[in-house]
């Protein structure tokens, strides 16, 4: 009875072990840096950011100088003058908020664009993992720079390097 239980055991594990899965890690910020329309594509949205920023700086310091004007100002005025000049303040510190809200909110102009400019990117290299993990028979690719549960990983298993030569980037 105990043979049989044994044998059936290591059939078992024999069995499991002919269906190991192959795995292999890349590192998404390393194949990054080395494909130059990521980095043009971030320069893009850098130049955007700041341009963006700074329209609405503009606007917030004109509200700052409305509000400084009406303080220096708030004891020649009448109460509906105050009241005007105050909306007038208030207007302008809703205009930068509202700007902002639409530059770099979560649906805002800098996230279509970073989506716009990065979708392409992404996919081309998803689609180079892809390739590789179908011809080497890879069933899990692990992003190395993202999964923070990777204490340890040999680099024989890292791909990054042929995703790059996939994608026409030697390196």
């Amino acid at each position: 009875m105990k043979k049989k239980l044994l044998a059936s055991v290591l059939f078992c594990l024999v069995a499991l072990t002919g269906n190991a899965q192959k795995f292999a890690l890349i590192d998404m910020e390393y194949i990054l840096k080395n494909i130059p329309a990521y980095e043009r594509a971030n320069e893009q949205l850098n130049q955007m950011s700041k341009k963006w920023q700074g329209e609405i700086e503009a606007i917030a310091l004109d509200a700052q100088t409305l509000y400084k004007n009406y303080q220096s100002e708030a004891v020649f005025l009448s109460e509906e003058q105050k009241i005007k000049k105050e909306e007038e303040i208030v207007a302008k510190e809703k205009e930068a908020q509202e700007l902002k809200r639409k530059y770099f909110g979560p649906e805002g102009d800098l996230y279509k664009k970073r989506e716009s400019l990065m979708a392409p990117i992404q996919d081309e290299i998803y689609t180079a993992v892809k390739e590789i993990s179908d011809t080497k028979g890879y069933s899990v690719v692990v992003d190395r720079a993202s999964a923070v549960s990777i204490i340890y990983a040999s680099p024989r298993i890292d791909i990054s390097n042929e995703v790059l030569e996939k994608l026409g980037y030697s390196n």
